[in-house]
Parts: structure tokens; C-alpha cells; sequence
């Protein structure tokens, strides 16, 4: 069963005691995290970050010593903001400034992150990988560590094993339907096993002409083969096989393990959907502001 990120937000909130919620509340210049970004502190866990380095120690240090103290405490314990220049003076050379605010996190604070994570969560992009073999299997634990809906689709249920928690996989014996099915702004890369296949799942994918991104694994003669087919056979034209991209991950990088192939395939992907989204004027980041405003 597929473990989304909303479920692993609760299962922290739930299991870790007292938690302090550390929030980026402003920038001024170069900061490596925007304004919202958080993180969850406990006295033996953290989840999520606000970007690392001295900046992060120092606020997980004064959020420990927050959930450290007794349960009885001042109001204005509560709560504690630092302004942080990111100059020489910490280790850090952003050049920039970081106000962060850190507040125990009460039932009513629980409630405010899990709405907001479940709307993140319902704005992601979609990722769909087809095939779940050497190189699924690596794309599948690459996506999984970024913002988007990962889903594997397979003909053969033994494939799906092994899959990330945080991937949705589904057995099908046309995956080609699941092309008609996916929202708006998908990524589609294709990797099955048989290329006949593939050639099936990327002509339905050219049909959308709202995918963010179609990606096929292959040789130069592969996508040659591909494109006799698709413009003789599939009813297809030259500007629906233009939007094709074939290598998937490019071919600068002459390396065909399938680890390097999916790193190389999950920025392409990543570049893609950015660009889709600021073409379509969508914005898959959520934040709690926008939730709690309505």
C-alpha cells in the first residue's frame, strides 16, 4: 500500500512527543529556503529542513531547549523568533537575512500542517513511469525523494515489487489506458520492456497535448524506428513527435547504468514540469497562508 508524505507527517506528529514547528517567516536576499519552508523538531527527530548549515543547527538547537522545558511554561516560551544574517559570523556566505519562527506545536497547530500538507499534496504534479525494471525501479526511488505523485505502471506484478512507499504502483494489461486517464500537466516516461509497448504508451501520450513531458528510453535508432512507425501507422504528425524526447535523460552523459539514467531522467523531468507549470500559470506549492486563508 502506497505511504503518502501526508501519512508521514502524521505519523511524526504522533509519535514523537513534544515537537516545535520551525518556520522561514522572512528573507531579504540570497536564503537557501523561500518563506514557509518548515521543519519539525522533537528531542531525537526532525523532519523536514529549512536549508541546512549553521542556520538550521542554531534553530534546532533553540527549538530543543523549547520541547526540552516542562510542560508548564510562560506564554512567551511559546514561542521565539531569530533574525539570522547569513554573513561570515555563522559560516554562511548566502549574504542574505532569515527571520525564522519557532513555536511549540499544539492540537490546533497539528490540525493547521495536515490540511496544509493534504492541499500540497493534492496540487503535485504527476510522474508516470512505465516499467518497472532496472531503470523504473531507479527513476521510481529517485521521484520518491521529490514534490510530485510518482505512479509505476507494469503488465507484470512482479515488477512492482519493491517498490518506494511514497510510489503508487498499478498492474494493468493495457497501460496504455492509463495515458487517457492522468491529470492535466503529467510527465510521462516509458521504459517497459517490450518496445512494441512503448511505441503503444508514447503514441497515446502525444495524443495530450497538455502532458508536461514524454520521455522514452532508447537508441537513436530505437526513436527513428519509432517515428516510420508513429507517422505511417499511428496516424501521427511531425509536431506530436517533435514533443518527444528520446533518449530519455539525454545523451551528453555516455553512462547507461540505470542509477545515472534515472538522475539524469528525473532532473529532465523536474525542468520539464517547472516549465509546464509556469506556462500554465499553475502553482503546485500550497503553502499554509493559502490553506488557512481559504
Amino acid at each position: 500500500m502506497m505511504n503518502s508524505k501526508v501519512q508521514s507527517l502524521r505519523d511524526f506528529l504522533a509519535g514523537q512527543g513534544r515537537i516545535a514547528l520551525v518556520e522561514v517567516a522572512g528573507t531579504k536576499g540570497s536564503t537557501p529556503r523561500e518563506k514557509g519552508a518548515f521543519m519539525l523538531v522533537s528531542q531525537t527527530a526532525i523532519f523536514g529542513t529549512i536549508g541546512g548549515g549553521q542556520l538550521e543547527y542554531m534553530a534546532i538547537d533553540k527549538a530543543r531547549q523549547m520541547v526540552g522545558k516542562e510542560a508548564r511554561i510562560e506564554v512567551d516560551e511559546i514561542c521565539a523568533t531569530l533574525d539570522v544574517p547569513l554573513g561570515p559570523e555563522i559560516g554562511q556566505c548566502c549574504g542574505g537575512r532569515v527571520e525564522v519562527l519557532i513555536r511549540l506545536v499544539d492540537a490546533a497547530l497539528v490540525a493547521e500542517l495536515v490540511v496544509a500538507a493534504e492541499a500540497e499534496e493534492a496540487h503535485l504534479p504527476h510522474v508516470y513511469i512505465f516499467g518497472g525494471g532496472h531503470v523504473g525501479q531507479a527513476l521510481a526511488s529517485t521521484i520518491a525523494l521529490l514534490p510530485v505523485h510518482g505512479v509505476v505502471i507494469e503488465t507484470r506484478a512482479e515488477a512492482l515489487e519493491g517498490m518506494p512507499e511514497t510510489v503508487e504502483t498499478r498492474l494493468t494489461p493495457m497501460p496504455e489506458a492509463e495515458v487517457r486517464k492522468a491529470p492535466p500537466g503529467t510527465a510521462f516516461a516509458i521504459l517497459t520492456h517490450d518496445h512494441a509497448l512503448d511505441f503503444l504508451i508514447v503514441a497515446e501520450a502525444l495524443k495530450r497535448d497538455d502532458a508536461a513531458y514524454i520521455g522514452m528510453i532508447g537508441s537513436k535508432t530505437k526513436k527513428a524506428t519509432f517515428k516510420n512507425w508513429f507517422l505511417k501507422s499511428a496516424d501521427g504528425s511531425e509536431p506530436e513527435f517533435a514533443r518527444l524526447v528520446s533518449p530519455i535523460g539525454g545523451d551528453a552523459v555516455k553512462d547507461k547504468r540505470p542509477p545515472v539514467i534515472a538522475a539524469l531522467a528525473a532532473a529532465e523531468i523536474m525542468t520539464a514540469l517547472v516549465v509546464h507549470a509556469a506556462a500554465s500559470g499553475a502553482d503546485h506549492q500550497v503553502s499554509r497562508d493559502k490553506v488557512m486563508a481559504g
